[in-house]
């Protein structure tokens, strides 16, 4: 079965979170919700989610993917921690697909695996991007290897579907599109 874990840090936003978490649980992936500590983590806007495990709890090596939400300070907090920057890396570096959305490719950028590579992040933010070598795109959803990047809280659902599309496959991926009704938005 393949396994996604997903980033879960105070101040994350709420819409990216459970957006992609959901998503990925309908393609019948196996998803993990990670926090920085093993308390129950509230987010941008006041919404607590109880995270599945605790990050000292898991290894990289147990998933195909992991995803990395925004939200503000929630990404400031996940780039601010070593072990988020050290999992991100050793991801890339395995090849395993690495994913970040909203404000959260800076956390990309700083864990150094963005030298090169095609990405984009939340308006105005873009001197993030490149502060890591980055390219900065202006499209909502932007895959360059084994990275996805994508805008932020209304691209959620686009970006969510771009990862079931690699880690399930696009039959999957229109199911789930079809099922949410998002093959009819003109995105």
């Amino acid at each position: 079965m393949t396994k996604a874990l997903v980033f879960l840090a105070t101040g994350f936003e709420e819409i990216e979170t459970v957006t992609i978490v959901d998503v990925l649980r309908r393609a019948g992936i196996q998803t993990t919700v990670a926090s920085l500590t093993p308390n129950v983590v509230e987010g941008a806007h006041a919404i607590k989610i109880v995270p599945d495990k605790n990050l000292d709890d898991i290894a990289v090596n147990d998933f195909d993917a992991i995803i990395v939400p925004g939200g503000n300070p929630g990404y400031k907090n996940l780039r601010n921690d070593p072990r988020v920057i050290n999992m991100v890396k050793e991801a890339y570096n395995a090849n395993k697909l690495v994913a970040a959305i909203c404000a959260a490719p800076a956390v990309l950028s700083d864990a150094g695996i963005l030298k090169g590579k095609a990405c984009t992040i939340y308006p105005g933010m873009e001197n993030e991007l490149e502060k890591g070598g980055g390219t900065p795109k202006q499209d909502i959803v932007v895959e360059d290897g084994n990275i996805i990047t994508s805008k932020g809280p209304a691209t959620a659902l686009p970006f969510a579907l771009r990862l079931v599309e690699r880690l399930a496959g696009k039959q999957v991926a229109e199911s789930v599109s079809k099922k949410t009704m998002t093959n009819i938005l003109r995105i």
